[in-house]
């Protein structure tokens, strides 16, 4: 069924028919569809287009076909539907006849698929960053188990300088924390609503679109109808982040390829992950990390197809438009497959330690510590280096490491060197001596994994709900950054009093953060008295509190819950939506009387929608 058809004296033909619809790619936004949907029949309900029993009846319907759809029980392929827009209208009218033919009233599919895509991309960017960070998590762990392994670093895919396996591990997982954050970057872009630009120029009904922006969990409204239902540079910027992940996770792929093989021998791959010959026996070949090298390309080529589609369009909508959908589906399908892919790989990896260390000491790897130790001695830089660079020379010649050489050798080249210079040459000296901070030595990359360990949620520290033993611990927080006025002083009897409400973190046996998740008579909650100990930021205590508090929300079958905060930034990463601080219950703002701010607050509202309908 077409939704434009009254214009039009004939039917498509079949072969239009199959060129121009889009169902068979466009269904996947079903659920999307039907959340639209259902905001929408609420914003027209509002304005007057609808009764509240006709609304209610929509809301119903849709609800019902989200159940059909999430539990696999539609038949949408063999529709004869046009789009997954049309689909959804044909389900509802066959089951409630005119009333369904009204939800459409003052929309447009052009606002419509936008803000479909737009709740797709939020919704995989979230996923996404999920399993970006299992994969570091993975890649940490890695590197914790075999810190204690030395291997040749490379330049030139020639051995350069000997580096520990760790080091070489958490390189990766400092490029999949990047990732990780061009997604949360993108998804401040993608987080505005379209729904309710119309076709182009807007709506004539009196629709609440920054209601109707909340009520689908965006921070906002778009601004412009025209940008609003012409532009995809949201879209672009997810396949862009995934193009830059595939990028990393390739490079990864085509490192450990190479460890693996024959030559190198570093690792050894799970048989979980590899796969054999069907004429060689003794092969083992690494065919998940091939695929994932080789999906690379497919991700960067949907890139570079939106980027010329969109490049010669003029505004508003064009159908051109509707080759943004089968790239970006098939771009973060491959993403997710590959992340999940290289996450099993490196759970397979065993370190073949004295290969590793055998190739970091033939490798003549030590040159530049003998270099530096002739500089030590006062010899001038360059000069050490053509010194240590024949030094080399006549070692390959003796077939020998530079370490085996006697002292009467050495000294063929220069006389200051002493005894001493065998200690410098030794692998677990020169790597530890590089300790500063991004170094390989040992106690930089023991700092590197804890840092990474506490940003991931992996340290050992505790989220709990708060017993009144914690009392002083709370007490001393919430004082310190209620004299920062960062919170409301409270007095330790209402400390007592809401000791339920807290939660706190634990570490080491000290408290170092605490919460409370305080309920209103009106059902809504808020989360305030948030603190971490001075000593204790930047390893992601704040976000696991809020965390916790979100689930015990949602366990006590909360709607909302509010932050006032002058840090929305944070808040809006954990998916908090802004709000209205006038829209608030009085009560709420009865609360703030104690502040020293209460007359200019600078504080921002922003709601966490708990039971979200789809």
């Amino acid at each position: 069924m077409a939704l434009w058809g009254g214009r039009f004296q004939s039917g498509s033909s079949e072969y239009f028919k199959t060129f121009n619809d889009s169902l068979h790619f466009d269904q996947a936004l079903i659920l999307q569809d039907i959340e639209g949907s259902i905001a929408w029949s609420k914003a027209i309900q509002q304005a007057g287009v609808l009764t509240l029993e006709e609304q209610q009846a929509l809301e119903q319907a849709l609800y019902e076909l989200a159940e059909l759809a999430q539990a696999g029980k539609l038949d949408i392929t063999n529709s004869n539907a046009e789009d997954i827009h049309s689909y959804v209208e044909a389900k509802l009218t066959e089951k409630l006849g005119d009333v369904a033919k009204k939800l459409h009233t003052g929309r447009s599919r052009n606002d419509q698929v936008a803000t479909d895509l737009r709740l797709w991309c939020k919704q995989q960017n979230e996923e996404l960053q999920a399993l970006l960070r299992t994969c570091q998590q993975s890649l940490v762990a890695l590197a914790e188990a075999n810190k204690q392994h030395i291997f040749p670093g490379y330049t030139h895919l020639q051995r350069a300088q000997p580096v520990r396996f760790a080091h070489w591990c958490l390189a990766y997982v400092e490029m999949l924390k990047r990732d990780e954050k061009r997604l949360v970057a993108a998804n401040k872009h993608i987080n505005q609503c379209p729904l309710g630009s119309g076709a182009l120029a807007g709506v004539v009904y009196d629709i609440n679109r920054e209601q109707l922006a909340n009520d689908l969990g965006f921070d906002s409204p778009c601004l412009n109808s025209l940008d609003a239902v012409s532009d995809r540079d949201f879209v672009l910027e997810l396949l862009f982040a995934a193009s830059t992940s595939m990028m990393h996770l390739s490079r990864m792929a085509e490192d450990l390829i190479f460890f693996n093989s024959g030559e190198a021998s570093f690792i050894t791959l799970g048989d979980q992950v590899t796969s054999g010959s069907s004429l060689m026996p003794q092969k083992k070949n690494p065919d998940a990390l091939e695929l994932i090298r080789g999906k690379c390309g497919r991700v960067f080529g949907s890139l570079q197809g939106l980027l010329v589609t969109l490049k010669g369009l003029p505004l508003a909508y064009n159908k051109d438009m509707q080759e943004d959908k089968e790239g970006i589906f098939d771009a973060v399908n491959q993403w997710q497959q590959c992340l999940l892919m290289a996450n099993e790989v490196v759970n397979s990896i065993e370190v073949r330690s004295d290969q590793c260390k055998k190739a970091a000491a033939e490798g003549y790897s030590n040159a530049t510590e003998l270099a530096d130790y002739l500089v030590a001695k006062g010899v001038p830089f360059r000069t050490a280096h053509e010194i240590s660079g024949q030094v080399v020379l006549y070692a390959i010649g003796q077939q020998e490491p530079i370490e085996r050489l006697r002292l009467d050798e050495l000294q063929q080249f220069s006389s200051l060197i002493e005894n001493d210079v065998y200690q410098f040459l030794d692998l677990e000296h020169l790597v530890d001596k590089r300790s500063t901070i991004g170094g390989t030595g040992i106690e930089a990359v023991n700092q590197a994994i804890e840092t990474f360990r506490h940003e991931l949620g992996v340290a050992n520290f505790t989220i709990r709900d708060a017993k009144l033993t914690d009392l002083r611990g709370i007490s001393k927080l919430v004082n310190y950054w209620a004299d920062k006025e960062e919170n409301l002083p409270r007095s330790e009897q209402e400390l007592i009093q809401f000791i339920r409400d807290f939660a706190v973190v634990e570490s080491d046996g000290q408290i170092c953060g605490c919460a409370a998740l305080y309920m209103y008579s009106t059902g809504l909650a808020e989360i305030r008295s948030l603190g971490v100990s001075v000593n204790h930021q930047g390893h992601g205590y704040g976000k696991a509190l809020v965390e916790h508090l979100l689930k015990r929300a949602d366990t006590l079958a909360l709607n909302k819950v509010l932050a006032l905060t002058r840090k929305p930034e944070f808040f809006s990463r954990l998916g908090f939506s802004l709000s209205d601080k006038h829209h608030l219950p009085e009560k709420v703002m009865k609360d703030c009387e104690p502040c020293p701010k209460k007359h200019a607050c600078d504080e921002t509202a922003l709601i966490y929608y708990v039971n979200r309908i789809i």
